[in-house]
């Protein structure tokens, strides 16, 4: 993972995080609230140590992922669940009357909620000395981690209430379900995987025509400037067919392949003539160069 991350850091690629296998901490390991926040906070500070040695200025504001900016997610994939602050933020800030972005920063970090007092606190005891539970603990992980054990435990009644609460409907089939089906069912209907990385693609990374001005020069092999190089930069729909491969996917004809890849320049269209820069290929050579017709699109 840490290979990956320098990778693409090098690469002016800005990160968002998702932390994974959740779910073996709450069924597995048993482990509590408090110390997965714990153990968050120090997979966060270790990926932002190393996000700190790659910044660049010229990708503006500071790459470094933060819960309450939104840019980390927890969750499971095996499950297909996972939420950001964001989530909870806002289903809760009708009820504590903040808006979403101050709410986010009382999720995380050293924030205490006193019932008692009605109020948000940096103090993790009451005036009466009663330990007070993390905001981020109290508020999104302890649900959590109920409605999954009873789920697991089979404790319908307290599931069936935990849903009504929540505004989660289940179809008769669904409700037959049992165990990890029902954990897997309920918690994608309830803080689905592809929805929360989505709303951090969406809305935290750049978009192409942002991102390329600065990352032309790491994409493209040849002299800056030239019209390939700012077609690119420019994110230009009319220059010159820019496109990477990544995967060539074979088809039901022998010897015929999809070529998925990304554009970053120009327009792909059937019967359109381009040059293929293999693997070997290299600069003012015809070592692996090849030149095709795009045959479908």
């Amino acid at each position: 993972t840490e290979t990956v991350l320098r990778q693409a850091l090098s690469e002016k690629i800005k990160p968002v995080m998702m932390i994974n296998k959740i779910d073996r901490g709450i069924l597995e390991l048993q482990v509590d609230g408090e110390t997965m926040y714990q153990n968050f906070q120090r997979v966060i500070e270790n990926a932002n140590i190393i996000i700190s040695t790659y910044e660049f200025e010229d990708m503006g504001e500071s790459q470094q992922v933060d819960p309450t900016q939104g840019t980390v997610a927890f969750g499971s994939a095996l499950f297909g669940w996972a939420f950001t602050l964001t989530r909870f933020a806002t289903t809760y800030s009708e009820k504590f009357k903040l808006d979403r972005e101050r709410l986010m920063k009382k999720f995380w970090g050293d924030n205490y909620f006193n019932a008692a007092a009605k109020q948000f606190t940096t103090n993790d005891t009451s005036d009466d000395g009663k330990q007070l539970q993390r905001c981020f603990v109290q508020f999104i992980m302890r649900p959590v981690i109920q409605l999954c054990r009873n789920i697991m435990n089979d404790n319908l009644d307290a599931v069936w209430k935990m849903l009504e609460t929540l505004g989660i409907d289940l179809k008769n089939d669904e409700k037959d379900k049992r165990a990890k089906d029902l954990f897997k069912c309920v918690f994608q209907k309830w803080i689905n995987a592809a929805e929360a990385l989505l709303e951090m693609i969406i809305l935290k990374l750049p978009s192409p025509v942002k991102a390329q001005k600065y990352r032309a020069a790491m994409l493209y092999e040849g002299p800056v400037g030239d019209e390939c190089y700012n077609s690119i930069a420019n994110c230009d729909k009319n220059g010159p067919l820019m496109i990477f491969i990544s995967k060539m996917v074979p088809t039901n004809d022998k010897g015929r392949f999809y070529a998925f890849g990304r554009v970053f320049a120009g327009t792909v269209a059937t019967g359109q003539k381009v040059r293929i820069m293999g693997p070997n290929y290299k600069p003012d050579s015809r070592n692996d160069l090849h030149v095709k017709n795009i045959q479908r699109t």
